[in-house]
């Protein structure tokens, strides 16, 4: 099983960074799924993906609760949004396949609205609760 999260972690991470490259396909929903495989297969790997400079920080405040910046998400939304709506019009010919790619886009937007913590909004009550005790 290890070796399996091991591959998918690194496919994961060669998508990411064709994200990064790529105009609408959403780079940080693949390193973030690359973190989570590599902390079931790597330790080694995890550690090399938490410090690579421009995806580092984020996955490290994603993975220390503090979730997302609202530039951050923001931009999860136009790529996310503008990957499947091109899918959709110009990718897919199948009417069912084109309304399953739209309706896993909503999920994904859905997703990065309601279950991504606001990175200022935490850090906002984190400094609350802190003040609270003091």
């Amino acid at each position: 099983m290890r070796y399996l999260w091991l591959t998918l972690g690194f496919l994961c991470v060669g998508l990411g960074f064709v994200g990064i490259i790529m105009p609408g396909l959403p780079a940080t929903g693949f390193f973030v799924a690359a973190a989570w495989c590599f902390s079931r297969s790597s330790e080694k790997f995890l550690h090399w993906l938490l410090n690579l400079p421009l995806v580092g920080p984020l996955l490290r405040d994603y993975w220390a609760g503090l979730g997302m910046p609202l530039k951050a998400k923001w931009l999860a939304s136009a790529s996310l949004s503008l990957a499947v709506s091109t899918s959709a019009v110009f990718a897919i010919r199948m009417p069912w396949a084109k309304a399953s790619c739209v309706m896993l886009g909503l999920i994904g937007l859905w997703f990065i609205w309601t279950r991504v913590p606001l990175r200022e909004k935490v850090l906002a009550e984190r400094e609350h609760s802190d003040s609270d005790q003091a």
